[in-house]
């Protein structure tokens, strides 16, 4: 079939050996997505590139190029082999599941654009995923983290160790995710008598979170070195060079620790809204008020932590108690 260009600014993307009709369905769908849903193009490039296995999967299934009669006529067998000849070709269940998802939004936009009828994918039950656990930091860790003198014989200047240190506070003493403590603007830094913070989250939702003594005074710290004038309406944490700060510098600087503090390689940013769940829960925190703080729309999605809990409970009681440490 003869390459077409799509109708956005993307690289041509080929569904060779499909039919027309479905070629051009399938371009259509990837403009929707890049239009209307302002998917990005590592995401197109991604659903471009799982639609197109399934193609060639069809193609070889039924024996000829497969059209949008082909996707109207599938049986969930149909689809189930495909799935079974992913997982033969070395696939786990987590791409299985961002493939079979990419088919489906497929499905539907024929549906949507009076195309045939995908009813077969409704049939067919979703690859399970083992839920991880977040993994916390040991508590003198996490601290550690959040201290500018531990990073003192880091050829640095001053105010960026301070700076970090002032980040890291807000994300294990206030549980924020690292593109919240980035959010924050200069007139709302919590400081001095200021003892809440403002938060916009995800989806554009706000809550308020806490600030203790110990995060208030590790940004009055980091303002009292920063060489730049911030504007009020400007981010409270700016680069080297006064431009917003990248979560990548903060990254690093963790990565830079990792060792000097004998932390894992899961120690990241984000670790330490994991540890900051993890440590209140441990300590007798409320699950319901730690899902406030967090800002998680379900109660479910907090519940994880109580896993993590009774995990290390079990741990210390084996380490512990006499008949374990004798089984």
């Amino acid at each position: 079939m003869a390459d077409e260009s799509l109708p956005f600014e993307h690289p041509t993307i080929v569904f060779a050996p499909a039919r027309a009709d479905l070629a051009v369905a399938a371009r259509g769908w990837l403009a929707h997505l890049a239009g209307e849903r302002r998917a990005s193009g590592l995401t197109i490039e991604a659903y471009a590139r799982d639609l197109r296995q399934f193609i060639r999967f069809l193609a070889g299934h039924f024996g000829e190029a497969p059209g949008l009669e082909t996707i109207s006529d599938l049986k969930t067998g149909d689809i189930r082999a495909f799935m079974a000849r992913r997982r033969a070709e070395g696939a786990g269940n987590r791409s299985l599941l961002r493939q079979l998802a990419g088919v489906r939004s497929f499905a539907r936009h024929m549906e949507r654009e009076g195309l045939g009828k995908a009813s077969a994918f409704s049939g067919v039950r979703s690859p399970k995923l083992a839920r991880s656990l977040p993994k916390a930091l040991p508590l003198a860790g996490a601290r550690a983290l959040t201290r500018a003198d531990t990073r003192g014989d880091e050829a640095r200047a001053p105010w960026i160790l301070a700076r970090d240190a002032a980040v890291m506070g807000l994300l294990y003493g206030c549980g924020l995710r690292i593109s919240e403590a980035l959010g924050v603007r200069r007139a709302d830094a919590p400081i001095a008598d200021r003892d809440a913070l403002i938060v916009l989250g995800k989806g554009g939702k706000q809550r308020m979170v806490p600030v203790i003594a110990a995060v208030r005074e590790g940004i009055e710290a980091y303002l009292a070195l920063c060489p730049y004038a911030l504007p009020a309406e400007g981010p409270l944490f700016v680069g080297a060079r006064g431009g917003p700060l990248s979560p990548r510098i903060i990254q690093l600087a963790i990565e830079r620790m990792r060792g000097a503090l004998g932390l894992p390689d899961s120690a990241t940013p984000h670790a330490l809204r994991h540890s900051f769940a993890t440590h209140l829960l441990g300590r007798g925190g409320d699950l319901r008020s730690i899902q406030e703080l967090l800002g998680h729309a379900s109660l479910s999605t907090t519940q994880i932590y109580t896993a993590i809990d009774s995990a290390n409970l079990l741990a210390a009681y084996r380490s512990a108690h006499p008949r374990a440490r004798s089984a």
